[in-house]
C-alpha cells in the first residue's frame, strides 16, 4: 500500500502562485508515474500533469502548459505542483495519485492506484 498526502492548498489571488506538495509512504518503490488531477464543483475530475517516477517524463493537460510545473524529490519521496499564474478556473480541489502500471498514456484515472485525499485551491478574480 501506499499513502499519499497533499499539502499547500490555499486562496490565491488571479495572477499568483502556489506550490502543492505530495509526500508519499508505504511502499514507494511500486511507484512508477505520480500524476495531479483536480475536480471542480459540479464537474468531474480531471488530469493535470503527471510524472514518470524513473525517466522524469513530464505531461500536462492544455489548459495548464506554460504556467504549471509537476517535479519529484526521490530522496523525499514527493512530487510538488507548481502553479503559477493562477486563474479563477483553476479553483479545484487537487488530488494526488501514484501508479504502479506503467503505461503510454497516463491522463486516464484509471491507470492510478492510490489517491490522496485532496487540497483545496482557491483563485479569487
Amino acid at each position: 500500500q501506499v499513502q499519499l498526502v497533499e499539502s499547500g492548498g490555499g486562496l490565491v489571488q488571479a495572477g499568483g502562485s502556489l506550490r502543492l506538495s505530495c509526500a508519499a509512504s508505504g511502499r514507494t518503490s511500486s511507484i512508477v508515474v505520480m500524476g495531479w488531477f483536480r475536480q471542480a464543483p459540479g464537474k468531474e475530475r480531471e488530469f493535470v500533469t503527471a510524472i514518470r517516477w524513473s525517466s522524469r517524463s513530464t505531461y500536462y493537460a492544455d489548459s495548464v502548459k506554460g504556467r504549471f510545473t509537476i517535479s519529484r524529490d526521490n530522496a523525499k519521496n514527493t512530487v510538488y505542483l507548481q502553479m503559477n499564474g493562477l486563474k479563477p478556473e483553476d479553483t479545484a480541489v487537487y488530488y494526488c495519485a501514484a501508479g504502479r502500471v506503467s503505461s503510454t498514456v497516463v491522463t486516464g484515472s484509471r491507470l492510478y492506484d492510490y489517491w490522496g485525499r485532496g487540497t483545496q485551491v482557491t483563485v479569487s478574480s
